[in-house]
């Protein structure tokens, strides 16, 4: 049997400039709101820009159900930036912007219009019918142009309730991580004060255990987020003798800091062992009841460890901090049971956030996958 495929010439469409109005409110009466600008990832955020000399009468009120669209750079980001705006408050938006609403009694529900653009495909199809420009832009007049295919309006509200599930949890999660993290920094910084500071020199001990028969096929790298990742360059998996053996509980750190302008010490949580190059350090905790793992991975998570581990930094081509400067390090180091409450706090708000990133991983995902069902029904 022949698969079926989509032939969307044999498909009821319509043209975006049929479905949809312009909705250009100025901010006349001068509204004191938030500013915000529209990411590559079709998200709202705080606006970068120094806005302290804008008059922003001349910037757009956004709504919530409006629909914010730039078609600058489209072709160069391989992105066409638009966003739904879903949010009680109002904002104000660049009047370089265009603001605008979808005519559902046309048949397109809103957040189905915006999944339908919340795919790489249409990113890609932006880039193609972008201008020759040095920008690559996608004119207004060219994004009017475009068509969509008509869905059933039921099978429109199924996609929709998937998708704004995946986004809810997203947003709970992120919802609960904050107070967590602001809690856990708030604790941290008492201790500063309040727990006497010690050298890591009295709890920790370095450890050079090779993968002498090569028998750990497990390679991880280090990333600037403190986490283990799979290595951005080829590894021969045939010739790791040499690896470094990473156990559970124990840390891996790279000595060098120039490129990654921070201190990476990553503690390993994984069951088994992980191998990493030769040419970082292994240390572990000789005794976890008097210094909690989780604990002094937070400490090495914070800003001011990546200031103090670039300025004691060797001052060589290659900005080195040693194991040496490690042992150096003070921490301050409380009651093993405070440590573990602050330890416990901080993995909760760790694993809110994964679950939230999981989340928004899967909703991008869904979409294709949902507009091809729904399309084909």
């Amino acid at each position: 049997m022949r698969s079926r495929r989509l032939d969307m010439s044999q498909n009821k469409t319509i043209k975006i400039g049929e479905l949809i109005k312009v909705r250009d409110e100025v901010n006349k009466t001068d509204l004191n709101l938030p500013v915000i600008g529209i990411n590559r990832e079709k998200t709202f955020m705080p606006t970068v820009a120094n806005i302290s000399e804008i008059d922003t009468r001349k910037y757009k009120v956004v709504r919530k159900g409006d629909f914010v669209f730039s078609g600058m750079q489209t072709g160069r980001d391989v992105c066409i930036r638009i966003g739904l705006y879903s949010e009680e408050q109002p904002s104000l938006m660049s009047p370089a912007y265009t603001t605008f609403i979808v005519d559902e009694t046309k048949g397109i529900l809103s957040e189905f219009f915006f999944m339908y653009f919340n795919r790489f495909e249409m990113d890609r199809y932006g880039w193609f019918i972008s201008d020759s420009s040095v920008r690559s832009n996608l004119d207004w007049s060219r994004f009017l142009e475009i068509e969509i295919p008509r869905v059933d309006v039921d099978e429109q509200r199924k996609c929709i309730e998937l998708w704004k599930s995946l986004c809810a949890i997203k947003e709970e999660n992120e919802a609960l991580a904050a107070p967590l993290f602001q809690l856990c920094q708030s604790k941290i910084q008492d201790l500063r004060h309040n727990a006497p500071m010690i050298p890591l020199g009295d709890f920790i001990k370095r450890v050079d255990e090779r993968n002498s028969d090569n028998s750990i096929k497990a390679v991880k790298g280090m990333s600037v987020t403190k986490e283990y990742r799979e290595p951005t360059s080829k590894v021969n998996r045939e010739e790791l003798a040499n690896y470094k053996i990473v156990r559970h509980n124990q840390f891996g750190f790279i000595q060098t800091t120039n490129n990654e302008k921070c201190l990476v010490a990553v503690l390993s949580k994984f069951k088994d062992p992980i191998v990493i190059s030769s040419v970082n350090e292994v240390f572990e905790i000789k005794d976890t009841e008097k210094l909690n793992p989780d604990y002094l991975q937070i400490w090495f998570n914070r800003k001011e460890t990546d200031r103090y581990a670039r300025f004691h930094s060797w001052g060589s081509a290659r900005e080195t901090f040693t194991f040496e400067d490690m042992r150096r390090f003070k921490v301050p180091v409380p009651d093993i049971e405070i440590q573990r409450a602050v330890a416990h706090v901080f993995n909760c708000a760790q694993e809110a956030t994964r679950i939230a990133a999981e989340a928004d991983k899967l909703s991008r995902e869904i979409c294709p996958a949902l507009m091809q069902k729904a399309i084909h029904s």
